[in-house]
């Protein structure tokens, strides 16, 4: 008897449907946790803290019932600091799928910002790490309802004359606020985006246009679960799909990342371009480097080396990696190309939080467009505003479901971003081709205006710095009118424990001479370099390893003055 096979149309109708039932989290909620209630939705690589999507679901709505005990309603704000771990999602669920709003906060942030988020927000409940409750003051414990443990659930506040079981909840619907996501960004004050149900579901459709996932899929959470980009296309989109999601409870060292990735073998991960670019610039270039073989095929056949390499990289990564996302930051092109001869499976998203994030994407399968960030994501309209003729370029503005509601508590800012026709002005330069595929340039507010009113955008001229042999990460600004190189370089070029040495002064000298004659040879004549400073210091970066750029726009670099010797004599009068 002839096995049956399953319908394609069958297939698709089911994914359809779930499309057009999920339009709010609880739908998301009902639906994965209906479908799917045998199946391990998340837990730590190591084991701990696993729940069913059966089991999920019990200990949620087990966890709403005791908010509500509390006087914790619909609309109520929850915020959530911690690192991340199965408990995080039963907290956001918490609180999402039963009307009340999620406030993530990331878990580096600090003591004043997290006061800071907590009044402004007017959260009523925290769950908190042990790890981070010093980070919690004594004037927000004061003014907060609850204050829970997320490991364990156990309420370390909670007050008697509260317990008025009026804490009513209802279904949200798709234009509710479901939370509200703190960002600084690169540019400094924090704005309170607030993202609706509708914002959100319809960025799990556009995820799963970008790359279908299903039951069996395996996804690795690394990055920051309180930020949109895992929020959204890791976390809530495994769970969307009936997958499973595998924490880490350490930070994602090289060491403990490769550990977990042979452990879980997953197929799905997301992440930032500076850890692929760290796996290629710091272990595989400098091993064919190294390697008299490797280099005479990387010049022969470079063909069959970067198949071979290609291979490898997916075994090391666990050896059943499907995709691999890159997001958050612009990946470095000199990185792309390897990747694109390596055939390794890698796809390139663009976004903002306000966009829930995705507006573009580039899949695994599809022509790669060097550079590119690909056409417009999944029911997502795109246009470049104020385009230049004579290079076309021009903002990109984004209209879709996916478009925020706007800042919280902030009408001023809200309407710089948003027009009457709900564009959202994403801040963002970009040409296009005539595919449809966009470009990153730069950001409008980071442009630099040459002598002669050309735009000058650093972050081309970084990238150019940024392949330079020894150097770790760049920032380039303006300074007295001409343009000024901050370098960090790797800590085997500069050994800053012998920076009173006269060696050490002649050493960094001439590592800054090297890197501006090279850039001066590679970038165009208005885009030159007038001077390199070094840093000592890693530079201060975003929860997508974004370099914080205004906390550098008066620096002069970190390295000290070189000491004056005293010869014996005094100074004449």
């Amino acid at each position: 008897m002839a096995k049956k096979t399953k319908s394609p149309y069958k297939a698709w109708r089911r994914y359809r449907n779930r499309e057009n039932t999920c339009t709010t989290l609880r739908k998301v909620f009902d639906y994965a946790t209906t479908n799917y209630g045998k199946r391990i939705a998340f837990q730590f690589v190591d084991g701990g803290q696993q729940y069913t999507y059966s089991n999920f679901r019990t200990k949620t709505e087990r966890l709403s019932q005791r908010m509500s005990r509390f006087g914790i309603k619909h609309g109520d704000r929850v915020a959530i600091f911690s690192q991340n771990m199965p408990n995080w999602v039963v907290a956001y669920f918490a609180a999402t799928a039963f009307g009340r709003v999620a406030v993530p906060i990331l878990p580096d942030s600090s003591e004043n910002e997290l006061s800071n988020i907590l009044h402004h927000s007017e959260s009523k409940v925290i769950f908190i790490s042990k790890r981070l409750l010093p980070k919690l003051s004594e004037a927000c414990k004061e003014r907060l309802t609850l204050i829970i443990d997320i490991e364990t659930f156990e309420f370390l506040k909670k007050n008697k004359e509260d317990f008025k079981c009026n804490g009513w909840v209802k279904d949200p619907q798709p234009d509710d606020l479901a939370c509200i996501i703190y960002t600084s960004g690169t540019t400094g004050k924090a704005k309170g985006v607030m993202l609706s149900h509708r914002n959100l579901s319809s960025n799990l459709a556009a995820a799963f246009k970008a790359k279908p996932a299903f039951k069996n899929d395996r996804f690795l959470s690394i990055l920051p679960a309180a930020h949109a980009y895992e929020m959204s296309v890791s976390t809530i989109y495994s769970f969307y799909v009936g997958a499973t999601c595998y924490t880490l409870q350490k930070p994602p060292t090289p060491t403990i990342l490769l550990a977990a990735m042979k452990k879980v073998k997953p197929t799905i991960v997301c992440s930032v371009p500076l850890i692929i670019e760290k796996v290629v610039k710091n272990s595989v270039l400098p091993t064919i480097r190294k390697s008299r073989i490797l280099s005479w095929a990387d010049k022969r056949i470079p063909h069959i080396l970067h198949w071979f390499i290609g291979r490898r990289m997916v075994s090391t990564f666990g050896g059943k990696l499907a995709f691999f996302g890159i997001g958050g930051a612009k990946l470095d092109p000199a990185v792309e190309q390897f990747l694109i001869d390596c055939k390794f499976p890698y796809a390139v998203g663009y976004g903002l939080t306000e966009t829930a994030p995705l507006v573009c994407n580039v899949m695994v399968n599809k022509k790669k467009h060097l550079g590119s960030i690909g056409p417009a994501t999944y029911k997502v309209d795109i246009r470049l505003d104020n385009v230049n003729p004579a290079n076309g370029e021009g903002e990109i503005v984004v209209r879709g479901d996916n478009v925020m509601l706007g800042y919280y508590k902030d009408p001023e800012r809200t309407l710089q971003v948003l027009d009457d026709e709900g564009w959202f002005h994403t801040n963002d330069i970009a040409t296009m081709d005539e595919q449809g595929n966009y470009y990153i340039k730069g950001r409008l507010n980071n442009t630099i205006l040459g002598p002669s009113g050309e735009n000058i955008y650093p972050e081309e001229i970084e990238q150019v710095i940024n392949n330079i042999e020894g150097v770790e990460e760049s920032l380039v600004m303006e300074r007295d009118g001409k343009l000024v190189a901050l370098v960090k370089f790797t800590d085997n070029a500069i050994n800053w424990d012998q920076a009173v040495e006269d060696k050490w002064f002649e050493e960094l000298e001439n590592r800054k001479k090297a890197v501006l004659e090279w850039v001066n040879k590679k970038v165009g004549k208005n885009s030159k370099i007038g001077e390199v400073d070094a840093m000592k210091e890693p530079f201060e970066k975003t929860a997508t390893q974004k370099i914080r750029r205004f906390k550098y726009k008066d620096s002069h670099g970190d390295e000290p003055e070189k000491p004056v010797k005293d010869d014996g004599k005094k100074d004449e009068e």
